[in-house]
């Protein structure tokens, strides 16, 4: 039996107006009342899932989120933090530098907020979304206590297409780098991922990768959905999704992570 869903937000358990469907609240509902557990596996901070937590009850002493991509692990309720893995002014330097010679937006994201350089339409997209303040700050002075969780490209989708083939051939060595959204890319620490976080929660929780089911939509997903004992990508994913999962359900606006809990929870289906 799975004993744990970790569901991606945007694309994945949100529809493209950013709700909740009825079918996949009903869902959760249910499943929930089945002993299953649920977390959300973010590329946002806490800060921009807080309503969606609140809609699906998942705030209590023993409800967590994987946030900032697996940077960050926290009980929704406390807001203890039991994992985490920042970056450090030498990597926004080398990002920053790596951005002007690519001709890119670039911004980063703290605990609370979002910092740029200069102003730019995707920058004030991301504090919109999370509903944190926009900072914009010379990247020359940063203040050294600066808690910088993840670095970002930002920029229209045929621009990353550009920068992504002009990256360093080391980058990967030194991050681990997402493509969140055709319009942002992530730099997070080398260490950490969507899988490892759903992984470092499962042990702490005592839930085995076997029972555990993950469902995704974009690259930033691949770590948790290879890992997962059931592997889900949506209908609406990425091609290089689904190719790794091992089932791939219904669209984000067809209610699809209402389909396999339905599918593999409720109606007790197994995926070998």
């Amino acid at each position: 039996m799975y004993k744990l869903v970790a569901l991606d937000m945007d694309g994945t358990l949100l529809k493209e107006d950013k709700t909740i469907s009825k079918e996949n609240l009903t869902a959760i509902e249910k499943a929930k009342e089945n002993g299953v557990k649920f977390v959300l596996a973010t590329g946002r901070p806490i800060k921009g899932i807080e309503k969606y937590l609140k809609q699906l009850d998942l705030i209590g002493e023993n409800d967590y989120a994987v946030s900032f991509n697996g940077a960050v692990i926290q009980n929704t309720k406390t807001g203890e933090i039991i994992a985490k893995s920042y970056m450090n002014l030498n990597d926004l330097k080398y990002l920053y530098e790596l951005s002007k010679k690519l001709n890119v937006n670039i911004h980063f994201l703290t605990p609370s907020s979002c910092v740029t350089p200069k102003i730019n339409k995707y920058s004030q997209l991301e504090s919109d979304l999370n509903n944190i303040p926009l900072e914009i700050v010379d990247f020359d002075n940063i203040d050294k206590n600066t808690t910088i969780v993840k670095i970002m490209f930002i920029d229209h989708e045929s621009i990353l297409d550009k920068v992504i083939k002009k990256l360093p051939e080391d980058i990967n060595n030194r991050y681990t780098v997402l493509r969140s959204a055709p319009y942002f890319l992530e730099f997070i620490n080398k260490e950490v991922n969507k899988g490892f976080g759903v992984k470092t929660l499962a042990k702490n929780l005592g839930i085995n990768q076997e029972e555990i089911i993950c469902m995704g939509d974009a690259e930033n997903d691949i770590h948790m959905i290879k890992y997962a004992g059931l592997g889900v990508a949506m209908g609406n994913a990425f091609p290089i999704v689904k190719e790794v999962a091992n089932y791939v359900t219904k669209t984000n606006e067809g209610h699809g992570v209402a389909h396999v809990i339905n599918k593999f929870i409720l109606g007790a289906e197994k995926v070998c």
